[in-house]
């Protein structure tokens, strides 16, 4: 047997389809949603991301600016640029890229942004709300796997999701929204974590199995029940001297091996990738819609 490959650019594709009726909508009204981006320094990764989110914004007709900052930038002068970004109507949706430097606190700064602009989703009011079941806008890679398993006829309902990683970006709030009494949800959720015992044991028992490690070809195929599905969040840059750059990107799961064993599975780069920046820009439309209706 041989996994299905779940293609995330198609899926993501189809989600940008259906905002443009939203999106043609709200320009008919004389609204054009906005996304303003903090970058701050030049790491490569980051800028590349800013990058890609900002082609996707054009590309559905989503205004976006991004304001980029040098890595010594103050704090102080950071939260300034997050305060006239909350002011500032032009802009339906903040995001500052992550991480920031060291001497900057990430907490602050994202607990700057309105809750009605957090796009990203990481504000405590937005986390807090998603946990009740009542979310205004939701984490953009976890409501992505949410989507991608509902697109592609993997409904988490009644199933053993098994997620491996607990970060506040990915894992708890994944967790959070799978065991939800709604559609889409239903299911039974564990998470595993650096102190889980037994890690293989349980992994085995997933119907539904996430990998968001941090770490290269992390989950086996022994760590796999045939016939699950298996997404992976992962995105790890390995060395092979065979690639024109000297390096190649692989995920959390051993694909090569896993693919072999299980009935769908997310490739990297591809998979949850897309689906992640698709919901950034829902995300955007979601809040343009809200902001303003209350406006009006």
């Amino acid at each position: 047997m041989t996994a299905k490959i779940i293609d995330g650019n198609k899926l993501a594709q189809e989600i940008y389809d259906e905002l443009d009726v939203d999106i043609r909508q709200l320009k008919e009204r004389g609204i054009n949603p906005g996304l303003g981006v903090v970058l701050v320094g030049e790491d490569p990764a980051s800028v590349s991301y800013v990058k890609g989110k900002g082609k996707a914004c054009a590309r559905i007709g989503i205004y976006e600016e991004t304001i980029q900052l040098p890595s010594d930038a103050p704090e102080e002068e950071i939260l300034r640029i997050v305060d006239s970004l909350n002011r500032n109507s032009k802009f339906h949706g903040i995001l500052v890229q992550l991480p920031l430097p060291e001497y900057v606190s990430e907490e602050r700064v994202t607990n700057r942004i309105s809750p009605e602009k957090d796009v990203d989703a990481f504000h405590p009011v937005n986390m807090g709300k998603m946990l009740k079941g009542e979310p205004y806008l939701l984490p953009c890679t976890a409501h992505g796997i949410q989507r991608l398993l509902l697109k592609s006829g993997y409904d988490p309902e009644g199933k053993h999701v098994v997620i491996c990683g607990r970060s506040n970006i990915v894992g708890k709030p994944l967790a959070a929204m799978l065991m939800q009494k709604k559609e889409g949800a239903n299911a039974t959720v564990t998470l595993c974590h650096t102190k889980t015992r037994d890690l293989t044991s349980i992994t085995r028992q997933a119907d539904i199995l996430v990998a968001s490690m941090g770490s290269p070809r992390a989950i086996t195929a022994d760590m796999v029940k045939p016939g699950a599905v298996v997404i992976d969040v992962g995105i790890n840059r390995v060395t092979d001297p065979t690639a024109p750059k000297g390096y190649r990107l692989v995920g959390d799961v051993d694909f090569d091996a896993v693919k072999e064993k299980a009935e769908a599975i997310t490739p990297v780069p591809g998979g949850v990738g897309p689906m992640t920046v698709a919901m950034l820009l829902y995300n955007v439309v979601a809040a343009a819609k809200e902001i303003t209706s209350l406006q009006s």
